[in-house]
């Protein structure tokens, strides 16, 4: 291995020495604690500290970095006391987690890390939204991210990859090629001979370094960030590696022929940069013996002071709050003056009122910049409020989110809109995976409005209709909001947008241009989680939400002799339970209408929890009225047939007459 220090002075080639040796003698330590029970799980990463170690100390220490499982010496590198990281992998409170995540699933604003999910994909968009940050901000930094030669083949390495380059962001995507993904050899996971040459496709400058070679690995990285902070550009990079131990400890590496093993043994990082400096003079036999003694007993001191600590304690109530960071609602009154505008207006103006009010705000979606969107609801905006804050996005749902979770991470607020509340399957990892559940895990909220032009009725098909909503009421860390009115979409979007957590708006496609109502003219806020009620009643309790609520008045105009009491619910999470619980009491009939499909739907669990906390007052089972459970057709009497208002209207008759 062939050692070409040219512009690296001694000092920093003996920090490179020392900082590559601490995670390997911690690595070390912890296999043998995972041999004794101590230690749950370990990914190793010997053999790869040159470029977890190299790349770190290139960056500033303001520069965010983004690592994996076999990154240690990123963590080691930024300074983070020992104990935290052994406090971190025995599941105790001085870690990153609060015991409710492993091993490196975590990050720190304090020490610019941001930790993987193991969904590996979304963290590369996520270095992408942090960089755009660093970008709007005006802020000359770069963003590292890594990911292995496995993660390489998950769409979202591609759909990142783009967004970078098309936006020309400054992230440095570090591909750690290490010959296998588990068991799975490369030549079964990508068939281009490098993985560098993937850049090509998307634009983007790259490069193939000895991920081996501290100094090259060090060298390259740090005239590359350099550059990129003068001149914003996304650079790929290809560390050529070889993973010494298993994926993790427990699968071993029987299916690596012992051949490459020890060709790749004789390449060790450490111990091959290590005679290079002794050559030099840099290192003898006494400094190498020092520079271990000082970090064993550095990663004992610390490991003591871990187990000194005590277990987590239990608190219930503690874990139900942090699954959201705190908002404190703050109620905006408008003045008097109203307009009669229809729902899209109302949305659109609650936008634009946003976009005024927080100058962090960035709306990002497919067609909304000079087309409008699809629904026209951000016309003009580009406009009013320039490209870099209302951007046009490429065709790629998950690596949107992730960009905005990115954004998110680094002090912006983020609206995505979804062309269709249908595409956001497309964009569900990151939505359920990354968003829902990072504050939880490592207390960082997710700063996002994801807003979901939904719902049947236009003839629009199967993948232009649906109404999805309960697949993410299911997911705590979200919240879900459902407006049937123009009035209630303002407020309650000025809210979702102040709210720190990740919301997902729902907006009914056939009530855009149909439905009016006066609605002030000035800012204004809504309280999620409070339900309407829209009619006062005796006999029965309707709740409903979104289009369901117009069909249930339509009934009741229809059939005035039914005292129903009919709650608009507004928001699904939070759920105003205590509104449906109140009114049931005074009924003691209830039936819940939806235009979900009726299996696993947002009724079944209102049923339940009425059954659960109501039972006693109630004169007749609960009743649930929904579409079919089929996709949604195209055809018009397929589609009516397959909406559930004409069968709700009879499920009324037959429930006041129990």
């Amino acid at each position: 291995m062939k050692y070409q220090p040219k512009n690296i002075s001694k000092i920093t080639q003996l920090k490179l020495y020392e900082r590559m040796m601490k995670p390997r003698l911690i690595e070390e330590k912890m296999l043998i604690l995972l041999r004794q029970g101590k230690v749950s799980k370990w990914f190793s990463g010997i053999g790869q500290e040159a470029i977890s170690v190299g790349v770190t100390s290139a960056l500033k220490e303001d520069e965010y970095v983004l690592p994996m499982h076999r990154n240690l010496g990123v963590f080691t590198s930024r300074n983070i006391p020992l104990y935290r990281l052994f406090s971190q992998w025995q599941g105790k409170n001085s870690g990153f987690t609060k015991g409710r995540d492993r091993s490196f699933h975590f990050g720190t604003q304090e020490f610019k890390i941001v930790g993987m999910i193991s969904h590996l994909g979304p963290q590369l968009g996520v270095a992408d939204g942090i960089a755009l940050a660093n970008i709007l901000k005006k802020e000359k930094l770069v963003t590292a991210v890594f990911t292995g030669e496995g993660g390489t083949s998950e769409g979202d390495f591609h759909e990142a990859l783009n967004i970078a380059s098309v936006w020309n962001l400054p992230v440095l995507f570090c591909i750690e090629n290490n010959g296998y993904g588990l068991s799975t050899p490369t030549n079964e996971q990508y068939k281009c001979e490098h993985l560098a040459d993937k850049g090509l496709g998307y634009g983007i400058e790259s490069h193939i370094i000895d991920g081996n070679n501290i100094l090259e690995v060090y060298e390259k990285v740090d005239a590359l960030c350099q550059s990129m902070r003068s001149t914003p550009r996304p650079v790929l990079l290809e560390f050529k590696t070889f993973r010494m131990r298993g994926h993790e400890e427990a699968s071993g590496t029987k299916y690596v022929p012992q051949e490459l093993m020890d060709e790749w043994a004789k390449k060790d990082p450490i111990s091959n940069y290590e005679e290079f400096l002794v050559s030099e003079g840099v290192l003898n036999d006494g400094s190498i013996a020092q520079i271990k003694e000082k970090i064993l007993q550095e990663i004992e001191d610390h490991l003591q002071m871990a187990y000194n600590e005590e277990e987590i304690t239990l608190d219930t109530i503690m874990e139900l709050k942090d699954v959201y960071k705190h908002f404190e609602y703050q109620e905006v009154n408008p003045n008097n003056k109203t307009a009669n505008i229809r729902l899209i207006d109302a949305i659109s103006q609650g936008l634009r009122q946003s976009m005024e009010r927080h100058g962090n705000l960035v709306l990002m979606g497919q067609d909304i910049a000079d087309y409008g969107g699809v629904f026209k609801i951000t016309e003009g905006f580009m406009e009013e409020f320039g490209k870099d804050r209302v951007r046009n996005t490429p065709i790629c749902e998950s690596a949107i989110v992730s960009t905005a979770m990115g954004l998110s991470i680094n002090k912006m607020k983020v609206m995505v809109e979804m062309q269709f509340a249908d595409f956001v399957s497309s964009g569900f990892n990151p939505i359920v995976n990354y968003l829902a559940k990072s504050h939880y895990r490592w207390g960082e909220h997710a700063d996002i409005v994801v807003r979901m032009p939904c719902g049947a009725g236009v003839g629009a098909g199967p993948f232009h209709s649906q109404t999805n909503e309960a697949w993410f009421t299911k997911t705590p860390g979200l919240k879900v909001v459902y407006s049937a009115f123009p009035y209630d979409a303002k407020g309650l979007l000025a809210t979702a947008i102040n709210d720190p957590n990740p919301v997902l708006f729902f907006e009914h496609k056939a009530l855009y241009r149909s439905m009016y109502q006066e609605v002030p003219e000035d800012y204004y806020t809504l309280p999620m989680g409070v339900a309407s009620i829209l009619r006062n009643g005796s006999d029965i309790t309707i709740v409903t939400y979104g289009a369901g609520v117009h069909w249930a008045l339509e009934v009741l105009d229809n059939q005035p002799e039914i005292d129903a009491e009919l709650l608009d619910l507004r928001t699904l999470q939070p759920m105003d339970m205590e509104a449906i619980y109140a009114s049931v009491k005074k009924t003691g009939k209830l039936i819940i209408l939806q235009e979900d499909s009726l299996f696993g739907g947002v009724a079944s669990d209102i049923s339940a929890l009425v059954m659960e906390n109501c039972f006693e007052f109630l004169d007749a089972p609960v009743k649930r009225v929904a579409s079919l459970d089929t996709p949604i057709p195209f055809a018009k009497k397929l589609e009516q047939n397959y909406l559930p208002k004409e069968r709700f209207s009879l499920a009324i008759k037959e429930l006041l007459d129990y």
